[in-house]
């Protein structure tokens, strides 16, 4: 009876667990804005700054996101001078959005998200953090980003936009 017992457990595990549908998204990453932070701090230089930290949400299909220590100085692979994330700076002037580029954010990368190498697919969410020059001015000047993401195929994101944010500055 007992061994009755641990048979129909085995089996009725296994059966609930081939029950269990893997999502199925695209092998080109696909992002969500989801919010937009900033607060003033101190860099590590030890000049002020205002942080800024960008969530979105992702998805890919073969969980192919982020860079080892050892992907990110491949300078053959990175020859664009990109890193896997890439932001755009947009700041409203003379009524109308300036974009930059801007050197901070140029070659960024945040680690790898799978790091067992196997593909599946993955979902989740990520903190990119950035700054801007801090200035105690009260002119406040509004900033929003462009933000992508691009796997280790190099493959990019869709391009998402964060809400507006007023920074002060000179």
């Amino acid at each position: 009876m007992m061994n009755l017992k641990v048979c129909l457990f085995f089996i009725m595990s296994v059966l609930v667990a081939s029950c269990v549908d893997l999502p199925e998204f695209n092998d080109t990453p696909k992002i969500y804005y989801n919010s937009i932070d900033h607060y003033p701090d101190t860099n590590s230089l030890g000049n002020k700054v205002e942080k800024i930290i960008i969530s979105i949400d992702f998805e890919d299909g073969n969980g192919d996101l982020g860079a080892s220590e050892a992907e990110r100085n491949n300078s053959v692979k990175y020859a664009d001078g990109k890193g896997n994330y890439e932001l755009i700076t947009c700041t409203f002037e003379n009524n109308m959005w300036v974009e930059r580029f801007s050197s901070l954010d140029h070659n960024k990368f945040f680690p790898e998200l799978k790091p067992d190498g196997k593909s599946a697919p993955i979902k989740g969410k990520l903190d990119l953090n950035t700054e801007a020059p801090f200035s105690n001015s009260a002119n406040l000047v509004l900033h929003k980003w462009k933000i992508r993401i691009r796997d280790r195929s190099l493959k990019f994101s869709n391009q998402v936009v964060t809400d507006s944010i007023l920074i002060p500055r000179n």
